[in-house]
């Protein structure tokens, strides 16, 4: 499985305040990002798995909204989690 639970601290201990940081949108958005990159690489091989395709589609809508929350009540917050990920160019 390409996410254990070892891989999910790493993450989380990361972009999180601690390795049990499950809740804070910096981690959440740090989850997703990770995730997006697997479908996609996924997507890339099997391009008519159209299941997959949409589940992608969701991600990056659940991404996209934890973003529009922070940009809104932490523009710090949102900056740094930006560079940090590289999501922009």
């Amino acid at each position: 499985m390409y996410l254990d639970q070892k891989k999910k601290e790493e993450i989380f201990g990361q972009y999180g305040k601690s390795n049990s940081d499950t809740g804070s949108a910096e981690s959440q958005i740090a989850l997703f990002s990770y995730r997006i990159s697997h479908l996609t690489e996924h997507l890339k091989a099997n391009r008519k798995d159209y299941t997959t395709a949409r589940s992608l589609t969701k991600l990056v809508g659940k991404r996209r909204a934890l973003l529009n929350y922070l940009y809104a009540h932490d523009i710090e917050r949102y900056r740094a989690i930006v560079k940090a990920l590289g999501l922009r160019r």
